[in-house]
């Protein structure tokens, strides 16, 4: 079972998560783009989805799939997103396709945050994957410097713009053995929009996508 059949499978079985007649939450890249194909058998179950990237709301319109506002929508039950990186307690690196701030944003308001991911994402502690960073153009080099302190060696994403118009900093050799307090101390620095770490709001569930099927790690209870 190659890696996109072993998404398809994840992205399959957080259809058992959606909620009928709620608004679903969509996040963004590759194994997202499996689930939003996926939901497209529902999609007269649901009012639509709201999408953290123009490139997820596009794919939902091609389904026929509504794509709400976030300012519309009073409760969001589920959102749906993948990672970059994520460990057992849940936590994780996302930002690989540059979506890092309205993903947040997304999760933060959902109820119910489900990770879909294949088992190659699985990792015992965050860093391997250079932590993106968006920030303010204005203040690449001043946040540049900042992260140099902190231990980081940023990395400007070069020919990209987020879809908030903002840079993106890839920051690799980064100690994330306290994930929460990283997060927090990261977004303090003048000009940091959000950084791709996700502890403070981890994922409650997990679907992990194994050649022998897909693991379920957390729980379902909601926030």
């Amino acid at each position: 079972m190659n890696q996109d059949e072993l998404k398809q499978r994840v992205a399959a079985e957080a259809l058992r998560y959606v909620v009928k007649d709620a608004p679903v939450g969509v996040g963004s890249g590759s194994t997202v783009n499996f689930f939003i194909d996926a939901l497209a058998a529902l999609k007269h179950a649901i009012p639509g989805a709201v999408a953290a990237s123009e490139a997820s709301a596009a794919r939902l319109r091609q389904h026929g799939i509504p794509v709400l506002e976030l300012n519309d929508v009073d409760e969001l039950p589920v959102y749906v997103d993948g990672a970059d990186e994520i460990t057992e307690h849940l936590a994780m690196i996302k930002g690989g396709g540059g979506a890092l701030t309205r993903e947040k944003i997304i999760a933060a308001v959902a109820k119910r945050f489900v990770c879909i991911a294949d088992a190659s994402k699985l990792v015992p502690v965050l860093g391997r994957f250079p932590l993106p960073v968006e920030v303010i153009p204005m203040a690449r080099s001043y946040v540049g410097r900042e992260l140099r302190k902190l231990g980081g060696q940023p990395a400007l994403r070069t020919g990209f713009r987020t879809d908030n118009g903002n840079l993106i900093l890839d920051c690799s050799g980064m100690s994330l053995l306290d994930p929460v307090k990283t997060e927090s101390e990261l977004n303090q620095i003048a000009g940091v929009v959000t950084n791709g770490i996700f502890a403070r709001r981890p994922a409650d569930v997990l679907l992990l996508g194994e050649k022998t099927g897909v693991r379920t790690l957390g729980g379902a209870k909601l926030r």
